[in-house]
Parts: C-alpha cells; sequence; structure tokens
C-alpha cells in the first residue's frame, strides 16, 4: 500500500493513553506504599514521608512516573543511539537498478528452451521534460505529500510489515524516495536486512539531493509494465508519444499502472477495465482533492484508451501466451512480485510438455484453422483458446492462446469475458448431490429424477412461485417430462434452471468455487441463470474445475511451474497439496452423466479419441462461443472459440464461420478436444474411470437389455424360413462384449 492509500493516525491529545488522560488512569495507584501497610481509601496524609498517595498503596507492580521518565528516557537514548548506528554503517551503494536487468529464462518440462524473456525498454529524461501534471498525477497516486514529508513513513512501514507478517496479504509502507531507493540501489526483495538498508539510505538521500532530485529518480526507474521502464519509455509504449507530449488523462493512467503494470493494462487484460478505470479515477480525484485539477477540468477528462501492445518477434508463436500465463501465475501466487520478475535473471522450468504442446497446436491447426477463410468476413472473428492439465498432478501440461502472440496478444485461454454456457450445468448437478438436494415434489435429484423440459417454462420456488425467469431451450424445443440424465444429454436449459433453484444458487455458486472457479469470476450471480453459464470464466478457470470432477472431487494443486531458481539459489513454490473440494459421490455421479453426454447426447465427436471420456458442450449468448469441457481418467482439457473484431475489440457471433449456420461445443471445440486427447494419450495405456458413487441411485441406470429375440408365428402351413442361430448371451460378431462401467 503507498502512503497515498494508507488511513490517516489520529493521534491522542498530550496526556492521554487510549482515550483516558494521564492523570485519571494514574489517580491513586502508587508503588511507595510498605508492604503489609493499611490504610482507609481516601485518606489523606496517612502514607509515610514521600508516599503520593493512600490510594496508591498495594498495587506495587506499576511503576512510579520517575521511574516511568528514566525508562522513556533510557530507550530514546537506546534508540537514538541504534539509528546513529545503523545510519553510520550504511554507506550509499553503487546503482543496482534495472540498467543490469537480465533475461528471464523459461524451460519446458523436460529442460529444453521455450523462449526469453526480459528485453529492457528505458530511456531517462529531466524532470523538466516530464509535464507537471503527469508528474502530480504520480503523487496522486502515490506519495500525495511527497514535497512536505519526511523521507520515511515509520508508522505505514510497521503497519506494512505487521499485515504481511500476520497473513494479511503484503503491500508497500514505502514512500516514493523509499520506492526509488528500492528501484536504484537495491533489489526488490521482502527481508528484514534490505528494509533497514532502504530506510537509512532513504533518510541519507532525503538530506543529500533535493526532492525534485528523488522525483526524477523516481519516475525515470519505476516499472510500468510492457517491460518499459521510465516515464518516457511508458510513454512510447502505450501512447506513441514523447512524455513531454502527454496529457493528464494520459500521465494519470500511467500513474496508475504503477500500482499492477500487468493487470492493469487494459489492452492485454480487458477483462480488468472496471479495474483500471477504478485506479484512474482514483489518481484524478487526488488531483482534485489536493487542489491540483479543478472541479471542471477533472469532470472533463475522458480514459485515455492505450494503444496494443507490440509483442517482441522473440515470443512468436504460442511461446508469448505461455511466458504470459506463468509470469501471471507467479505473481498471482505471490511467488515474485511483478517488478522483480521484471528484473530477471530468474531460470523457470515450466509444467508444459513439448509434444503434448505441440499436439494441442496441430490439433487446432487442423480442426479449426485450416478451415477458415480470409473471404468469409464470420472467419476473420475467430479464436480459439485451449488448456489441458494432468488430472493427477494438477500441472498444466499444455497451453493454446491464439493464433499467434505477435498478432494476437490478449491469451484467449486466460482471458475472463466469455460465457462458458452449458459447460457449467455440471456444477448444478454435482451441487444438487453435494447437498443431498430435493426437488419441489420433496425427491432426492439423482440422474433418474424426472423434471419438465418444456421451453420458457417459468422457474417455481419450493412453493411454487415463480421467481420471474423463464429460459429458453436451444431453438425453442419443447422435450416434455425427460430424467435429469436425459436432459444433460441434450443440454436441456428449462431442467437445470429450475434444478438450480432447487438446489438453491447460492450452493451452486459455492460449489463451483470449490471446484476451482475464483469466487471473483464475472457474472456468477446467485440465480437462477448461473445454471446456463451466463458465468465468464476462463478456459484454464474450467480446466481446474473439471480435472476436480476427474480426480473424484478431490482438487489437485494447480502449478504452471516446477522449479524456479536465479543465480544458483531455488525459490520456495507452494506446496503440492490437493483438497477435497467436493465429497467422491457428487463427483463421481458427476462423471457417469458427463460419460453419457460423450456416448449419447451433444458430445459424441470426443467419441473421436478412442478413450473413455466425459464432457459437455456449451454454448454463449448469440453464438459468441462455443465451448467443449471434457476429461479422461489422466486428462482435463477444455477447449472455446471466441468471435472478436480485431480492430474494435468487440465480441462478435460466431454465426456463418466455417460457412456454417451456427457453431457448436460438440463441433469443432470437441472435434480438436478429441484429436488432441488421442495424440496426448498415444502409447500410454488405456484407463476406465473408477467410479464408486457410494450412494444408491446416483449413477444413470444402464439401458435395459435386448428383448430375446423371438420369430414371428407363422400361418397355419408354412414351413417357416431359416433363420441364423443367435450368438451365445454376451458375444457379437464373435467377439466378447465387455459392457462399460
Amino acid at each position: 500500500m503507498t502512503q497515498a492509500e494508507t488511513p490517516l493516525v489520529t493521534e491522542e491529545p498530550p496526556g492521554t493513553e487510549n482515550g483516558t488522560t494521564t492523570e485519571a488512569a494514574t489517580a491513586g495507584v502508587g508503588t511507595d506504599a510498605d508492604p503489609g501497610t493499611e490504610t482507609e481509601a481516601g485518606a489523606e496524609g496517612a502514607g509515610p514521608p514521600g508516599d503520593d498517595g493512600p490510594a496508591r498503596r498495594g498495587v506495587p507492580w506499576l511503576p512510579s512516573w520517575r521511574t516511568a521518565l528514566g525508562s522513556s528516557l533510557i530507550a530514546f537514548a537506546l534508540s537514538s543511539g541504534a539509528f546513529a548506528i545503523g545510519y553510520m554503517s550504511v554507506d550509499m551503494p553503487e546503482p543496482n537498478h534495472a540498467a543490469v536487468a537480465q533475461s528471464n529464462l523459461f524451460l519446458y518440462a523436460d529442460g529444453t528452451p521455450l523462449a526469453r524473456d526480459g528485453e529492457i525498454d528505458r530511456e531517462s529524461v529531466g524532470i523538466e521534460r516530464i509535464p507537471e501534471p503527469v508528474r502530480l498525477a504520480v503523487l496522486a497516486a502515490e506519495d500525495r505529500n511527497f514535497y512536505t514529508d519526511s523521507a520515511v513513513n515509520p508508522a505505514a512501514m510497521l503497519r506494512a510489515g505487521w499485515n504481511t507478517a500476520t497473513g494479511k496479504g503484503t503491500q508497500s509502507g514505502s514512500t516514493i524516495t523509499q520506492q526509488y531507493v528500492k528501484n536504484y540501489y537495491l533489489d526488490q526483495g521482502q527481508t528484514i536486512s534490505r528494509k533497514l538498508k532502504e530506510f537509512f539510505i532513504a533518510v541519507k538521500l532525503d538530506r543529500e539531493v533535493t526532492k525534485d532530485d528523488i522525483l526524477e529518480g523516481y519516475l525515470n526507474t519505476s516499472y510500468f509494465g510492457r517491460n518499459a521502464y521510465g516515464v518516457q519509455a511508458a510513454a512510447k509504449a502505450y501512447y506513441d508519444k514523447d512524455a513531454t507530449e502527454l496529457n493528464v488523462s494520459e500521465g494519470a493512467y500511467l500513474a496508475a499502472l504503477l500500482n499492477a503494470p500487468h493487470a492493469l493494462d487494459v489492452t492485454l487484460n480487458p477483462q480488468n477495465r472496471d479495474l483500471a478505470l477504478a485506479r484512474w479515477n482514483y489518481v484524478l480525484d487526488g488531483m482534485e482533492k489536493m487542489h491540483w485539477l479543478t472541479e471542471g477540468q477533472r469532470a472533463a477528462l475522458k480514459f485515455p484508451q492505450p494503444q496494443p501492445a507490440k509483442p517482441r518477434e522473440g515470443l512468436s508463436g504460442q511461446r508469448g501466451y505461455l511466458v504470459e500465463a506463468v509470469k501471471h501465475y507467479l505473481t498471482a501466487n505471490r511467488i515474485l512480485d511483478e517488478k522483480t520478475l521484471a528484473a530477471g535473471g530468474f531460470r523457470i522450468t515450466t509444467t508444459i510438455q513439448p509434444g503434448k504442446q505441440q499436439a494441442f497446436v496441430e490439433a487446432v491447426q487442423d480442426k479449426l484453422m485450416s478451415r477458415l477463410s480470409d473471404d468469409n468476413q464470420a472467419d476473420r472473428y475467430v479464436r480459439a483458446g485451449g488448456v489441458s492439465i494432468d488430472v493427477k498432478t494438477g500441472e498444466v501440461v499444455a497451453l493454446y492462446g491464439g493464433r499467434d502472440y505477435t498478432q494476437q496478444f490478449v491469451n484467449n485461454a486466460t482471458r475472463r469475458d466469455y460465457q462458458v454456457g452449458s459447460t457449467f450445468k455440471p456444477f448444478v448437478f454435482a451441487a444438487a448431490v453435494q447437498h443431498n438436494a430435493r426437488n419441489r415434489s420433496g425427491q432426492v435429484i439423482t440422474p433418474r429424477t424426472m423434471y419438465d423440459g418444456t421451453s420458457k417454462r417459468e422457474v417455481v420456488d419450493k412453493k411454487g412461485k415463480p421467481v420471474g425467469y423463464a429460459p429458453e431451450n436451444q431453438d425453442d424445443e419443447n422435450y416434455g417430462k425427460l430424467s435429469v440424465a436425459s436432459a444433460t444429454d441434450k443440454s436441456v436449459n428449462s431442467v437445470y434452471a429450475q434444478m438450480a433453484q432447487d438446489v438453491d444458487p447460492r450452493k451452486v455458486r459455492q460449489t463451483a468455487i470449490r471446484l476451482g472457479l475464483p469466487p471473483d469470476t464475472p457474472e456468477m450471480e446467485p440465480h437462477p441463470a448461473i445454471a446456463l453459464g451466463s458465468a465468464t470464466a476462463s478456459v484454464l478457470d474450467m480446466a481446474q474445475a473439471y480435472a476436480t470432477l476427474a480426480n473424484h472431487g478431490k482438487q489437485p494443486a494447480f502449478s504452471m511451474v516446477e522449479k524456479l531458481s536465479k543465480n544458483g539459489h531455488d525459490y520456495q513454490l507452494p506446496p503440492v497439496r490437493a483438497t477435497q473440494a467436493v465429497s467422491r459421490v457428487a463427483a463421481d455421479a458427476t462423471t457417469a452423466i458427463l460419460e453419457s453426454v460423450v456416448d449419447n447426447g451433444s458430445g459424441e465427436e470426443a467419441q473421436e479419441a478412442g478413450r473413455p471420456a466425459a464432457g459437455k458442450t456449451g454454448t454463449g449468448e448469440h453464438n459468441r462461443s462455443a465451448w467443449f469441457a471434457g476429461y479422461t481418467p489422466e486428462l482435463a482439457t477444455v477447449v472455446a472459440l471466441m468471435g472478436q473484431d480485431s480492430e474494435t475489440g468487440e465480441q462478435k457471433s460466431l454465426h456463418g464461420a466455417l460457412g456454417e449456420d451456427r457453431i457448436s461445443g460438440g463441433e469443432v471445440p470437441a472435434q480438436i478436444w478429441a484429436q488432441y486427447t488421442a495424440t496426448a494419450l498415444e502409447g500410454a495405456e488405456e484407463q476406465d474411470f473408477d467410479l464408486r458413487a457410494g450412494a444408491k441411485g446416483r449413477l444413470p441406470e444402464p439401458p435395459p437389455p435386448p428383448a430375446p429375440y423371438r420369430p414371428a408365428p407363422q400361418p397355419p402351413g408354412r414351413v417357416p424360413r431359416a433363420v441364423a442361430p443367435l450368438p451365445p448371451a454376451g458375444f457379437a460378431n464373435g467377439e466378447r462384449v465387455v459392457p462399460r462401467a
């Protein structure tokens, strides 16, 4: 937390402690009374000479004012001495800023090189070339009292240290001077020794140079994202202009980026636009509060959309997507902060397996990219994203982010702005089993529970009262009465919306979060519409949730990094610890009905993988996205197609793409899934799902056996024609048939 964000500390009036005056707090208590002497409370002059009053006697553990004063003086002397020793012992070091930054080396899981990252963009400028509104915007964001306050803020440092130590999250207690010292002279570590050096160097620096010098250094060494160090490089990277040409709005956005450069880059993370706007407004509101902007000037400002990022050629193809995803994993899990990672020098071994990664790229190329035509406008909107996770370990083994990082820099595997559609429905059923939910008739919800599949049927509460939601089935088709298993095969909206209401939408949301979706997933409100996939989770989020279902409800510890080191020193990674997100009963029952989707329903294309598989198709509103989320006992893989205009960033419908009226999850996404899965598991022994639901009625009933053959009765006098003998039961075409569980 920056100084500008830290709450004000209210000081007590002199002579008070915790709201009580010192005089009132100490009246009538003392330590100098003779032991064993009893006097009447309030009696005057009853004590021995020098006694401070009879009411003080009997509480010998409280110090007298002389003792307290002496202790305070001693403490002051000791602290002053310690400060003096520290001040004199810490010398001003040589600059150790980003000018000596190294590249980060990213490796595949087998140790082969994946990519290098860390080309530094820097150009220092004098403070006179930085417009005053831009300087003031940075002060409004980071340290509003920079010119009047001291170089350090001990109270903020202690508060930040306490919050870090007590698990409330890491935060900054630093002034701009301290941040500059850290950027220019020290590293980004969080050790106590580094913090002490920062403290004393900041004090020294504040006495040796002017505030303008410090601010100039800070503006030239701060990291703004896009590998840009300093405001001049940032101006070029975001607005393709010199710092001298920046206006107030642009300066405020660059100042906002200092808080979280990558996350607040609205072109790289369009889903975070609201967060970026909030931070931008915070900066401008601060400028108005400090009277650096008038109310009229503030009201006239509009958000300055930055230009798209320009990825480096060295990150072409899938490399850039993989690097960005891994960097986000490291910072989101607080393994490294963004500035430390940007300074470089790290050797990062990822969990990405080159064979599976190549298999994913080839599957997308064969089933999608090779079929797109530049002559078809709808084809130009098509984007693809995919993630594959090892069910047992939680490691991301392959990730497809888009056509090419240098052409489409938004990672389609990690973005959170497209609806997941009916791939959310399994979470509703899992919640029903997890919470032993019942329908309106009081029956426990199982795959055989019957529901009304009429399109646009009103969802009702337990008392039969409409809740104001009547979803339409795809193509407005009416199904009449059908089982939950059949409704899953056919992806019937009216059934699942009512089921979500029967379970309780809040429990559905809670189950989705436990399976792996982030709590802040957009549009995941506790409403019956949650069942239809209004949430905009990422492909990576959905892959984690489906991996949890595949792993019998046990959530593996999601990971993208196997090893992290720098200069021979290994960094601590999060512990690999699986947690039981939902019961095995809930997970296995859900797997059973998702097997039926592949065997008998909308996911039949996934059978081409040649493996036992479970999965679910999904389509976003207006066909702006199409999904297939599925798994084998070994891999959980999610594939999504998305429609987006490259020029405007606007989401577009997939209608007409590939010459089809509509793109569904059961078509191209399922085909990509099947080809990838078949190749990724080639040579591995086939495994079947080990389903032990543990509760009667949780697994779908197998289809009834065919009726025994009986020749048709013949009219009297006719000789029956010859009929080939039936094979023994359990055999077909001379081979034994082994039914799958």
